[in-house]
């Protein structure tokens, strides 16, 4: 992702191994029959059909997944004249022909519209219809994901939030039904995730309806019902409806997560009684037995079971059964079969996955906002989305999939700032002036904490000092200190991403404008059911937009379609109400995260605040005294 970070000695080692490969792949091709010429080895499918579980369903943007595969991996279309084309692979068996996709696409966008399934059962992907819990999907921007794999370029599937794909089970074939047997796999990023219901891939109701317990087995790589879980995640789970779980309980303690930058998370369910989950690197070792056992006991709310599964052979991939579309994962390839894999069948497909050498400058963005510092760069750490205990933090090029420059919390929610599972922290924790930045483990401690001011500054309140760039560098690699406060350009940091402020203990409830983005003043600010809110994706709704929040720490502003997040009348009275107006730097357009997650208004020392605590949609909110309470908690999803 960024020069400074490629080590030569690694480069080396890639080259050599590439270099390797290729001798190798030079000798089997002088080798082999002309029929067989041009054919890769064994493919996962080939792996699973060998093991009698063959492939149901097999999709991957960035390569053939059986050895004698020669048709298309996907198709895209371009916005400049709504024209579509297929790619296919370079080779038999081989990786996608990124190239053909990159003169297609030349000077103008492009999205994916079908993701083909390369079985024999032909049960092809496209954008997620509308459902129970989430808006139409749209289809995924299909240059976003740059990887390489196999020392070739190719794409991998960026679906953030509101981009999913579906295919009924009405044309679906070959899928388990009822409680028969399945199992599955995919190649995600352990850096891509959330904690936002639910990126899965996997087997799903026949309607985008929840339909109970048991209607649904998917792979769920996220960090999804964290709480008291063991590791700092994302973990390999499974969506069975009713109930994401990391093992035969909702969080299963001797399930470890997987962060590594490419995670094959693997699945298999009997239909009847028992299931597992496998989690590794898909760069590197082996699997990991994450839980293999039971399924999980009693009934839920529709007084449905999990014991035996109810599978209705519909396959999702972004977006769980009913359509909750809030969760995000970055796809590269994954399968279904028929049957109850055996253990050295999933080894088997994994060596292979790790033959590929999947590589990549980032897997995607993740969850977060991007904090611009000095000189326009980004707050981030050092290596490559790594993550690791005392990497320095710095400032470097802004990029859109760098998972290491979205951070998630601040002063929005416990005063901390972290990214991929760790918290931005002074060295050692200590308030000396000069002092660098680092990740480490989130502990809790003052070197942790940190609150935006009102000149645009982020101040340490444990030593008084501010986040500052060294005599204001700006260079790629500048490690970031603390710092005299001093509203120096060295301390201005913006956080300008779109955010979404839902009302805590309220999660589908989102801030938003009074009717379908309209382009006017005074429009109310209320709450509503959360949208689709995917930033300038192709065929998004539109209504989404006034949900769309964007908070400017330079003057204080929360902004949306264009407007600001203002006081009616600019009123410092309890109760005023508050609504949408052009962005003018009065008190009342004024807002300060605090570190309980509420938002205060420094003009009248009042808080945005539901009424009483509401969550109905159309709940219009007001300034009230600050306290603590639910009601003025607005947390950054």
């Amino acid at each position: 992702m960024r020069p400074i970070r490629k080590t030569p000695r690694r480069r080396l080692i890639a080259a050599a191994l590439g270099a390797t490969t290729l001798a190798i792949t030079l000798i089997v091709s002088l080798l082999a029959t002309p029929e067989t010429a041009s054919a890769a080895s064994n493919g996962p499918c080939d792996i699973y059909s060998a093991g009698g579980t063959p492939c149901v369903a097999a999709f991957s943007p960035a390569r053939a997944l059986y050895a004698s595969y020669n048709g298309p991996l996907y198709q895209i279309r371009r916005a400049s004249d709504g024209s579509s084309r297929d790619i296919g692979v370079v080779a038999v068996g081989g990786v996608a022909n990124a190239s053909a996709q990159d003169s297609f696409c030349a000077g103008t966008t492009c999205t994916i519209s079908t993701l083909y399934d390369q079985s024999p059962n032909r049960n092809h992907l496209t954008p997620a219809p509308a459902g129970e819990q989430g808006a139409a999907n749209a289809p995924a921007d299909a240059n976003a994901l740059p990887i390489t794999v196999a020392g070739a370029k190719a794409y991998g599937l960026y679906l953030p939030p509101g981009v999913a794909y579906r295919r009924s089970s009405t044309v679906t074939t070959g899928t388990a039904r009822g409680a028969n047997p399945e199992s599955m796999y995919e190649v995600a990023s352990g850096t891509n995730v959330n904690s936002a219901c639910c990126s899965d891939f996997g087997n799903v109701e026949t309607n985008t309806v929840d339909t109970g317990a048991g209607h649904m087995d998917t792979l769920n790589l996220s960090t999804l019902g964290a709480k008291g879980a063991t590791g700092r995640g994302p973990w390999v789970q499974a969506d069975l409806e009713e109930g994401v779980f990391q093992g035969k309980t909702a969080v299963w303690t001797p399930n470890q997560g997987n962060a590594s930058k490419f995670v094959t998370a693997m699945l298999k369910n009997n239909g009847v009684d028992t299931f597992a989950l496998k989690g590794g690197n898909s760069q590197t070792g082996n699997l990991s037995t994450w839980y293999n056992g039971s399924l999980p006991d009693g009934v839920d709310r529709f007084g449905s079971s999990w014991k035996p599964m109810k599978l209705e052979g519909s396959i999702g991939l972004g977006a769980g059964g009913d359509n909750s579309n809030r969760g995000t994962q970055s796809f590269f390839e994954g399968v279904m079969t028929s049957g109850y894999a055996s253990d050295s069948t999933e080894n088997a497909v994994q060596a292979n996955i790790v033959a590929q050498n999947y590589q990549g400058e980032s897997t995607g963005g993740g969850p977060g906002r991007i904090i611009v510092g000095p000189g326009g760069k980004c707050v981030d750490v050092y290596g490559d989305d790594l993550g690791g205990n005392l990497g320095k933090v710095q400032l470097y090029d802004c990029r859109a999939l760098a998972a290491d420059q979205h951070w998630i919390g601040s002063a929005y929610n416990d005063g901390t700032l972290n990214t991929l599972g760790r918290c931005l922290e002074v060295n050692g924790n200590v308030t000396t002036l000069g002092t660098g930045i680092e990740l480490y483990d989130c502990n809790g401690t003052g070197g942790q904490q940190w609150i935006p001011q009102a000149d645009g500054s982020i101040k340490n309140p444990a030593s008084g000092l501010c986040l500052d760039s060294p005599n204001g560098a700006t260079a790629n690699g500048t490690g970031l200190r603390i710092w005299t406060c001093n509203g120096a350009a060295a301390q201005k940091f913006a956080v300008t991403t779109p955010i979404l402020y839902p009302v805590s203990g309220a999660a589908s409830k989102c801030v938003d404008v009074a009717g379908d983005d309209v382009d006017t003043n005074n429009q109310r600010v209320q709450l509503s059911t959360c949208q689709n809110f995917v930033t300038g994706a192709p065929g998004g709704r539109a209504e989404s937009r006034d949900q769309q929040w964007t908070y400017v720490s330079g003057d204080q502003s929360v902004r949306s379609v264009g407007r600001c997040l203002d006081v009616i009348d600019n009123s410092t009275a309890q109760g005023a109400g508050i609504q949408l107006h052009d962005c003018n730097g009065v008190g009342g357009q004024h807002w300060v995260p605090q570190v309980n997650g509420s938002l205060l208004n420094p003009a009248s020392n009042f808080c945005l605040d539901s009424p009483d605590g509401r969550t109905d949609d159309g709940t219009q909110l007001r300034l009230w005294p600050c306290n603590g309470a639910p009601a003025q908690r607005f947390v950054l999803n």
